[in-house]
């Protein structure tokens, strides 16, 4: 399935949100993820952000899709992480 994650942390702990993200998703733009995951992963994903988190204070958005057949991307302005390509 393919995911675009969002998350608002606290400043103490953003840095391990991003850590987390990094290893399961493709960072896009400052907090913002988004690539093809499992749904074995992207179980572990939440489970690993929920043990960071402070439920009061931050939050985390997860948007699935089955498909990205019908979807399409849009960047205005620079383009944070550019796919690499190698030959």
């Amino acid at each position: 399935m393919f995911v675009i994650l969002v998350y608002d942390f606290g400043e103490k702990r953003v840095a391990k949100a991003l850590k987390i993200c990094r290893k399961y998703l493709t960072w896009v733009q400052n907090s913002v993820f988004e690539g093809e995951i499992s749904e074995g992963n992207l179980k572990k994903l939440r489970l690993e952000l929920k043990s960071k988190m402070d439920i009061d204070s931050d939050s985390v958005l997860i948007y699935t899709f089955h498909s990205t057949k019908f979807s399409s991307k849009e960047v205005l302005g620079k383009e944070r992480n550019q796919p690499s390509v190698f030959f």
